[in-house]
Parts: C-alpha cells; structure tokens; sequence
C-alpha cells in the first residue's frame, strides 16, 4: 500500500466538493476524460497539445502527477489532504479507481473515491511529516520515514515516532515555505508556551492590535480566558469575550454554545475561540451562523495574528518568542 498527497488547490477551492463527496480529486480542467489512455506517451502527446505554451519541465512534472492519479493510485491506499483553512490534516483511503465526473464543477472532473475522510489536528503529526505533507505538488508519493505505517498507526489511534536524518526529509517536489514555517513556530509555541501560557500570547496579540487586556489567573475562570475592549479603560466597543483552550484536541459545539451565554452574561459584543487543537467541522458550521458576534481561531491562526502583529507585542513576548521575517522565492505548480 501507498501513501499519497492530493492537495485541494491553491486556495483550498476543491476542499468542499472533496470532502461532501468523500472524493479526491484535482486540477487541470483543459483535459478531458483520461480514463482511455493506457500509454504514458499517449498523456505526454495529451499535454503538449493542451499546454502548447508550459515548458518540457513543467510538462513532464504534470504527467508524473497525473499518471499517478490515474494509474498508480490502487483501492485501499491513503490519501492526505491538508485543509487551507483550518489547522486540520484529512486522511482517506482510496475506494475505487480513476473517474471523469462529468456532472463536477469544471475544477474538479477527475476524480478518485474515497472512503469517509478523518480529521487530525496538524499537531497529531510530527514535523518531518508535516515538512512531507507541505510538498507543492498536487499530486505525490510520501514514503520517506516510514511515512504509512506512522499515518496508519494515528489511524488507529496510537503514535510512531522516528528518527530522522536533515537529508531524509527533503523534498524533492518543492515546499510551502508558508506552512512549514508556520508548523515550525507551531512547534515552539507548543513547547515554550503550554497551558495558560497560551492566554498570555493571545492576550499580548489583542493589546497590539489596540486592545485593553484583562486576562483571568489560572485555574477556573467562569468560561472566560480574556475580556477586551477598546478605549483607555477598555469600556468602549466592540467588547470581547475570549475563551483560550489549550489542548490538543480538536473542541466541539459546545464550547461555542457555551460562549454565546458568556457573553450575554459579561455584556460583551463579540466573543473569540481560540483553540490550540482545532474545532470540529461542527463549529465550523455554526460559528458560520454567528460570523458578525463569533471568531474561531486555530493554531495557524494565532501563528498569523502573531507574524501580523510582531513588531506591536511587548518585549519580553518577543523574547520568549523570537521571530525574524524573510522574503522567499515561490514556484508555481498545479
């Protein structure tokens, strides 16, 4: 058995349709049905004539891909596709062969189905395997560091670890610099700031953005972490109520509902879940229905109102958090 990468898209625009349909599924919307091509030279002659205008590189890079999708993938491999917008990895095991569905979106006509996909927070897996997930391909094989056999044993609810080499983790199909430098200070934070350490990062990220702090000592707290307002008092609106939850698993519904009645109690205007783990696709969906009174922040999101905000953070934060921002070159890839 294979383990294999399927991203979404750039901007995550395949995410819905993969995970409503329990499908993987990609790009390259010029093509047509593959389904008929039983020779590799029959795709490179396909991709020629669609593409007239990418280079013999990139040509051969997209037909590494595609052959994969179509003729390497087998029933009963994993599939993992990494979410861009919640902190959160999708695994799948793949149920059928190569499909052209002709009723999809013109964005995501070629198809695999998938068994019921299952959620992990990002910070289930270790960093040379999220340093693996991050290649930019849409398309990949992921075999470095007994990569299956660990992806199978989350699955079932245990943890492999390994030791790994710096070489063995390079990727050759290029990276996200992005998320791996997010997953790297995810790990720091994660180390360097557990428990009700996390309140004071939040709490530090809301007075540089202009806010009056008050954050609660440790220990019970009434549903509230943090209460925020603007103005020299911090009487002035919007007023915030901020619950902080600082461990690994993804939260439910019910610490939203819960919010909710905090802030009618505290008189608040808007409340903030900040949730180190994650939040349900359940959250997701109701915190929608609040998108004016409610906001959910994950691990990716606090890393990012951190990098936004840097230069405003007290000293002593930045201390304990050292971070230095660098310009990168990207690569293009489907």
């Amino acid at each position: 058995m294979t383990l294999w990468l399927v991203r979404a898209g750039k901007l995550g625009e395949r995410e819905d349709i993969a995970l409503k349909n329990n499908i993987a599924t990609m790009g390259w919307e010029e093509l047509s049905d593959l389904s008929s091509l039983q020779h590799r030279p029959e795709l490179t002659d396909m991709l020629r004539k669609t593409y007239q205008d990418d280079k013999p590189n990139t040509l051969r890079n997209w037909e590494s891909q595609l052959w994969s999708f179509v003729h390497e993938m087998k029933p009963g491999d994993l599939i993992v596709l990494p979410l861009k917008h919640r902190s959160i990895i999708m695994i799948g095991e793949v149920a059928g062969d190569y499909r052209y569905n002709k009723e999809n979106p013109i964005y995501a006509k070629h198809t695999r189905p998938v068994k019921s996909w299952q959620e992990f927070p990002r910070n289930k897996f270790d960093q040379d395997l999220l340093y693996s997930f991050g290649a930019l391909s849409t398309v990949c094989r992921i075999s470095r560091n007994r990569a299956e056999e660990r992806v199978r044993a989350i699955l079932g609810g245990t943890a492999l670890s390994t030791e790994k080499k710096e070489e063995e983790t390079k990727q050759e199909t290029g990276l996200d610099i992005e998320q791996y430098a997010s997953d790297q200070i995810v790990n720091y934070i994660q180390t360097k700031l557990k428990g009700h350490e996390l309140a004071y990062l939040v709490g530090a990220v809301l007075k540089a953005q202009g806010y009056e702090v008050k954050i609660s000592p440790e220990g019970p707290d009434g549903g509230v972490d943090i209460l925020a307002g603007r103005g020299p008092l911090g009487f002035e609106s919007p007023r915030l109520v901020v619950q902080v939850k600082s461990y690994d698993s993804p939260v439910d519904v019910s610490v939203l509902r819960e919010l909710s009645g905090v802030m009618s109690t505290f008189g608040a205007d808007q409340g903030l879940v900040v949730s180190w783990g994650g939040f349900k696709s359940s959250v997701e969906k109701e915190a929608a229905r609040q998108y004016f009174k409610i906001r959910l922040w994950d691990a990716d999101d606090l890393v990012r109102m951190v990098q936004e905000n840097y230069e405003n953070l007290p000293d002593d934060m930045q201390a304990e958090l050292p971070l230095k921002q660098i310009w990168t070159l990207i690569t293009e890839e489907e």
